[in-house]
């Protein structure tokens, strides 16, 4: 029962009770507040990671068919001296300098 006052203690008493069923409720609201707006993040956080996969996807799809491009534009001789030059291992040029400094020594 509620306090004596100017007002009927039936009004008093609904206020109250109001009241305290806002109070009691907040903590279960906040939560599912917090509830959804994880769930909203987790999906996002999933988008974003398919969206980086299908680019990812697409640049190694696109790398792979310049690469192929290059193959076939190139004579493949000339292909093998210009790999052979950049990668400097040279074994063609290694073995052909080797066998004329032996013939030089005949």
């Amino acid at each position: 029962m509620a306090f004596p006052t100017a007002v009927n203690d039936q009004i008093t008493d609904a206020v109250t009770q109001s009241n305290v069923k806002v109070v009691a409720e907040s903590p279960a609201m906040a939560m599912g507040s917090i509830y959804q707006t994880m769930a909203h993040s987790t999906g996002i956080l999933f988008e974003n990671a398919v969206s980086s996969q299908q680019q990812q996807n697409t640049l190694a799809q696109a790398a792979a068919n310049q690469g192929v491009m290059q193959i076939y534009s190139l004579d493949t001789t000339a292909a093998a001296g210009a790999s052979e030059k950049v990668a400097q291992t040279g074994v063609a040029d290694n073995l052909t300098s080797l066998l004329t400094v032996l013939n030089a020594f005949k």
